[in-house]
């Protein structure tokens, strides 16, 4: 397949006037949401644990082993945050909590096939990542693929793109050396993809990467989605830098507005991105003139609050933002329906 831009022409790009890149995104953009409209869903993130041995650099919210900090919460405390969720309208919970040693594949099962027993489809679960996944397998001893169709069967159907942070070999070195490798990720997303799983991608940005280490990132997305169609939406989203171990500073909006243009054209075979107003704030709705066309309203992520962000929780207050942008918030179901169907 040929694509609008190369590597090359995406440098190029980048080095020209930014209301250039911001026009020719927003007409990619408009190609597939009418220019005066953006979707959204209200969501929430619920981290089930806060107990992994990854030791992830960028991470302020996770706990080792015996930490008196340490938790793994009952399915009563999952369901209250859900019965929260659906009060204000939400759908979808997403559900991730790193590589816990001693949870098995079994605690996952039973913990999906009680919220499907609960709630039935008036909830979506979205999560574990593909790398959390390739843990439980690896710690269960059994292959990812037995790992996957095992939770399938218990109720899951969505895999989140979490867990690619910059999809460098290097940069997956410098941050979290024990997340495997870019090939590992793109072998067990494409290996989910196959088995039937929805999928999203993402991106975290703001680390100290180049923007020759973004454009690579996106690359592996682009072809994975050549060869697959499984990716229904891409997501981007800055680094947080609060309580971590690496430290930093957070990038400027106007920097992420430019890497949501890129994104939009460069993934010109992923039909969505998604801007990120739980990272972006008050800013957020400023994406969805530069290529973004959905956003979430989120509830919880203890993942990045640890880190500093304030997430704005009063879904009215988000929708004002967005109308005061002069972009009318249309309420979606929890998924888009993929490039296969």
């Amino acid at each position: 397949m040929k694509h609008p831009l190369t590597r090359e022409s995406a440098l190029h790009l980048l080095a020209r006037d930014p209301e250039q890149l911001r026009l020719q995104a927003h007409a990619k953009r408009c190609e597939q949401c009418p220019e005066e409209e953006a979707t959204y869903l209200i969501m929430r993130i619920v981290s089930y644990t806060n107990i992994c041995v990854a030791n992830c650099s960028y991470c302020a919210f996770y706990r080792r082993p015996n930490d008196p900090e340490g938790y793994v919460l009952s399915d009563e405390a999952i369901f209250k945050k859900i019965d929260d969720l659906l009060a204000i309208g939400g759908s979808l919970v997403a559900m991730e909590g790193g590589f816990h040693p001693k949870l098995k594949i079994d605690h996952y099962e039973k913990l999906f096939r009680s919220v499907r027993a609960r709630y039935g489809d008036a909830i979506e679960i979205y999560g574990p990542t593909i790398v959390e996944v390739i843990f439980i397998a690896r710690s269960s001893r059994i292959s990812l693929e037995e790992a996957l169709v095992r939770l399938q069967k218990a109720g899951l159907r969505w895999i989140p793109g979490g867990g690619a942070e910059i999809l460098t070999d290097a940069w997956r070195q410098k941050l979290s050396p024990l997340k495997y490798s870019v090939s590992e990720y793109l072998d067990g997303m494409e290996l989910a993809q196959r088995l039937g799983y929805g999928t999203t991608a993402t991106m975290v940005i703001g680390f100290g990467e180049s923007w020759e280490d973004r454009i690579e990132h996106l690359e592996h997305i682009r072809a994975l989605q050549n060869k697959t169609g499984g990716f229904s939406s891409f997501l981007l989203w800055t680094y947080q830098s609060d309580n971590t171990a690496l430290g930093g500073s957070r990038i400027s909006n106007e920097e992420y507005l430019k890497a949501v243009a890129l994104s939009r054209l460069y993934l010109d075979n992923i039909p969505v991105i998604r801007a990120s107003f739980l990272t972006q704030g008050a800013q957020g709705p400023a994406a969805l003139k530069w290529g973004a066309s959905d956003f979430d309203v989120v509830l919880e992520d203890q993942v990045t609050q640890k880190a500093g962000t304030i997430l704005e929780t009063n879904v009215e207050k988000v929708l004002e933002w967005v109308k005061a942008a002069g972009i009318t918030p249309k309420k979606r179901t929890p998924f888009f329906v993929t490039s296969k169907g």
